[in-house]
């Protein structure tokens, strides 16, 4: 089962891949991959060290294309977590540049240095589409990491139903800076340009200039996360020829966590551009999507995609009505949790048959994310079933809306919102806010005013704690069970 285009254009001079500032072709591409690939026959299983380099790049697609397990290593981990990853997934070798990776826990692995200039033919394509691809660990935030187990099929069929939803084809140059250890900067920014025959430009690093530097240069869409959009916005609301440059490009695409609506109104003022928002998982690359030919609509992240089958549904542990199993109406205001089904779904974790009993249910996964549906189907995700639902005085209400409410405030730069005990609510709503540099401190009071005005009076916050940062994990999500450590 191919997943990308790079056999049938091994002849071809048509850029694929730009990175460290160099231009690789479809036949220059292939024929690395081509070259490593015949170093990795008889593996099972590999790891590499996922940084945004050539090297990299050559390593994951050379193991994909001739069906080696790809194990993605984040250089950011620490010791611990990298331990528990190469313990689990047992690679039996590592692959990196040869100045890369290789202390601590990787150093009992076989190694083979990814040295890119060879030239080789690429064997064929594993033909089993449930044959595992990729191996990437969950970001661990409720828990040690899990492996999931990631196969050709939901790969092929995930990118093909985001080409229909995005009207994506082999004329898109896609700007990325994301990392690659991940479902969205691999399996989207990497594998999903070269599966239509388009050319991908990874600057290494982001920065809001080198991205109006590659549309000014011709490139089309971007796959971004909100931290990205919030400094574009800033530069482009001073630099008109930044404008500009965001204005022409074809899509801006943003996920991995809920866009701000003063961010998506920002890009909107200063450019013209609606950024389309998407929704998905380790576990299921992409569930839904806004169309490009789509309204977009901030905090929204659209229909479930061409071919995936989402529902979601009211559960005793949510409490009230809809009954248990039922799905909740849609009112835009009930919260269910998110079930999907099709196949773009994982095989299971890693060496956890429990783990994967517990999250699937007669064919459904149960993703634990919490989502409202609008009456024309768009969903809005809310948060997380096990951090994110905070009952208080009888209501039930997601941590993400307050926050995205919280964001509004020009006072706020970052927000997170948590439940603590309370006597008289049972829960009470906790906003840990960090005050945006140069404005005034807003009271609490202040917030919780202002989120009152915009959702209800009973999701406003009932104490406010202020922070200079939040913690992140190596993915940049927060790490909710950290504050107030």
């Amino acid at each position: 089962m191919e997943l990308t285009r790079l056999r049938e254009l091994s002849g071809a001079a048509a850029p694929a891949l730009t990175i460290g500032g160099t231009t690789h072709d479809y036949g220059e591409l292939a024929g690395m991959c081509g070259a490593l690939a015949a170093r990795l026959d008889g593996l099972e299983r590999i790891a590499f060290w996922a940084e945004p380099r050539l090297e990299a790049c050559v390593a994951v697609l050379a193991a994909i294309e001739c069906g080696v397990q790809a194990v993605p290593l984040n250089p950011k981990l620490g010791f611990a977590e990298l331990a528990h990853i190469v313990t689990d997934s047992a690679p039996q070798a590592l692959l990196a540049a040869p100045d890369d990776g290789g202390a601590g826990p990787l150093s009992g692995i076989p190694r083979i240095d990814v040295e890119p200039g060879g030239r080789g033919v690429l064997p064929d394509a594993p033909a089993d589409p449930e044959s595992v691809a990729l191996v990437i660990y969950s970001s661990g935030t409720t828990g040690p990491p899990k492996g999931v187990l990631v196969p050709r099929r939901a790969i092929a069929t995930n990118l093909d139903a985001l080409a229909d939803a995005w009207a994506w084809t082999e004329s898109d140059r896609l700007v990325h800076a994301l990392p690659i250890f991940h479902v969205h900067g691999l399996v989207l920014g990497l594998v999903g340009p070269l599966r239509r025959g388009g050319h991908v430009r990874h600057l290494g690093r982001f920065t809001p200039e080198a991205v109006v530097a590659a549309f000014a240069d011709g490139d089309t869409t971007l796959f971004g996360v909100p931290t990205m959009y919030h400094r574009l916005a800033e530069l482009a609301e001073r630099d008109r020829a930044a404008a500009r440059a965001l204005a022409g490009a074809r899509l801006l695409v943003s996920g991995s966590a809920g866009l701000p609506a003063a961010t998506f109104e920002r890009i909107e003022r200063a450019t013209g551009q609606r950024v389309v928002e998407r929704y998905g998982l380790t576990e299921t690359i992409m569930n839904t999507a806004v169309r490009a030919d789509g309204e977009r609509r901030p905090g929204e992240v659209g229909r479930p995609l061409p071919g995936v089958d989402v529902a979601v549904r009211a559960d005793a542990g949510l409490g009230g009505a809809p009954a248990a199993g039922d799905a909740v109406p849609a009112d835009g205001e009930t919260i269910g949790e998110v079930h999907v089904r099709g196949p773009n779904l994982f095989l299971g974790y890693l060496n956890r048959p429990d783990a994967t009993a517990e999250v699937m249910r007669d064919g459904w996964f149960a993703t634990g994310d919490l989502a409202t549906v609008a009456p024309d189907g768009y969903l809005r995700i809310v948060g997380r079933r096990s951090t994110d639902l905070i009952k208080t005085g009888g209501y039930k209400v997601g941590a993400g809306e307050v926050e995205s409410a919280l964001l509004e405030h020009p006072a706020v730069s970052e927000a997170a919102v948590t439940a603590a005990p309370d006597e008289d609510l049972g829960e009470r709503i906790v906003a840990w806010v960090v005050p945006a540099p140069g404005a005034a401190r807003p009271t609490a009071r202040e917030l919780a005013d202002h989120v009152a005005a915009r959702l209800a009076p009973h999701k406003r916050p009932r104490e406010v704690r202020f922070l200079e940062e939040l913690p992140r994990n190596a993915m940049g999500k927060v790490v909710k069970r950290r504050l107030g450590d």
